[in-house]
């Protein structure tokens, strides 16, 4: 049920769906004591030459102002977890030191000089930072869980002179390397999980399932590099998290759901109702220019042929299956939607891309489409879910309440 979604500038049809789902209105909130609240965003790296950044962040390509105010705002909120769904560093390179050019970090970060950059350097320095800036935010009691994104995975010829040839799906330049997988995890392996630190932190036990490749060397999804620490998933204080990595060498914009199903289902098996997912592409692409036009993003990217079709919709069937919640990235914008409302379906999408990242809307066609925006979450004793989606304008202007979305 959608509580409150004060968007007036809303498209027509935005609008109607709206005024269906106000239609419940008669459902309760849960009011049982809040046994946990975690928040969620994506994408706070910044853009080389990005237009009034400061010297920092053109060096680090970090938006530090707008992501360290989500951090505050988020840890004030009581979270103990910070799910981050991805493009936290710029990097988009071929991270394989043996191959990267033998050429240091640039002192201003221009698209020549990013280029020209040792990517494997550059990638290990922006990880440094971002760490450096949520450090401080483990030390005070809110977990940070990373999701990986196509900027940590992928290589992007237009910043690397050192990509190689990609696959031959792919229409673009950019695609998963197995160098990048690998970076990752030597960059953020220890907080996937450290469920030790997690105990001390909470006294919460954490079950963990961390490796994707359950049956040997033969991945569930096909994917043809091992995705320990990149699609992995764990139990915490009742409720079931999820994270898929959308972008597995060979596999960009795919989804894991062949082991996502068996993972949810083993959840399930465990009585857990409660179900969370996370990943950095959307499933279902926001068309933020209303009119058909927004360019694909998300699993709907390669839809020229009707296996990827299938494959998205074999995902989302999943997330419907479960009950879960999807929460995701890469549009760098704020949506909320279900996107088969009109088929029965009742699956939430809840895209807060907006962590820092330069806007995808040139402009704000709906009232919140250039907000930097964040969720968070309160779990209910009784199993009831509030989730709360906030947000500041571009002019860095007062926290506002986007939407809230309540699950019973």
């Amino acid at each position: 049920m959608l509580r409150k979604f004060r968007a007036p500038a809303l498209a027509a049809a935005a609008a109607a769906v709206l005024a269906a789902l106000c239609s419940n209105a008669a459902l309760a909130v849960d009011t049982t004591p809040i046994v946990l609240t975690f928040s969620t965003v994506g994408d706070s790296r910044a853009q080389p030459a990005t237009a009034g950044a400061t010297t920092q962040d053109a060096r680090w390509l970090q938006n530090s102002k707008a992501w360290s105010r989500i951090l505050r705002e988020a840890a004030a909120k009581k979270s103990q977890l910070m799910l981050f769904n991805g493009d936290m560093v710029m990097a988009y390179g071929n991270a394989d030191s043996t191959v990267s050019a033998s050429v240091a970090m640039p002192t201003a970060a221009t698209t020549a000089a990013y280029k020209a950059t040792n990517d494997y350097v550059k990638a290990t320095a922006q990880y440094a930072f971002w760490r450096g800036m949520v450090a401080p935010f483990m030390e005070q009691g809110m977990y940070v869980v990373p999701v990986a994104g196509n900027h940590e995975v992928q290589c992007n010829a237009t910043y690397s002179s050192t990509c190689g040839t990609g696959p031959s799906y792919a229409p673009t330049s950019k695609f998963a390397l197995a160098s990048n997988e690998k970076t990752w995890r030597e960059n953020m392996s220890d907080l996937i999980l450290d469920t030790t630190r997690i105990s001390s932190m909470f006294g919460a036990t954490v079950a963990a399932n961390l490796n994707l490749s359950s049956v040997g060397t033969t991945y569930l999804d096909g994917q043809s590099t091992d995705q320990t620490g990149l699609s992995f998933s764990f139990d915490f204080k009742g409720s079931h998290f999820a994270i898929v990595n959308t972008d597995p060498v060979g596999g960009d914009s795919t989804a894991p759901t062949n082991w996502l199903k068996a993972d949810l289902a083993a959840a399930a098996g465990r009585g857990i109702t409660r179900m969370f997912v996370f990943g950095h592409k959307p499933a279902y692409t926001y068309d933020y220019l209303g009119t058909g036009a927004t360019p694909a993003a998300g699993l709907d990217l390669y839809t020229g042929t009707a296996a990827t079709v299938a494959k998205r919709d074999a995902f989302w069937d999943t997330i419907e299956t479960y009950h879960a919640t999807y929460f995701c990235g890469h549009e760098h914008t704020f949506n909320v939607q279900q996107p088969r409302l009109s088929s029965s379906g009742s699956a939430w999408q809840v895209l807060v891309g907006g962590g820092g990242s330069p806007f995808d809307p040139a402009t704000s066609v709906h009232i919140y489409d250039r907000f930097y925006s964040w969720a968070t979450v309160s779990v209910h004793q009784a199993g009831g879910v509030d989730i709360n989606a906030w947000g500041f304008d571009e002019t860095y202007g007062p926290t506002k309440l986007l939407a809230t979305i309540n699950l019973q």
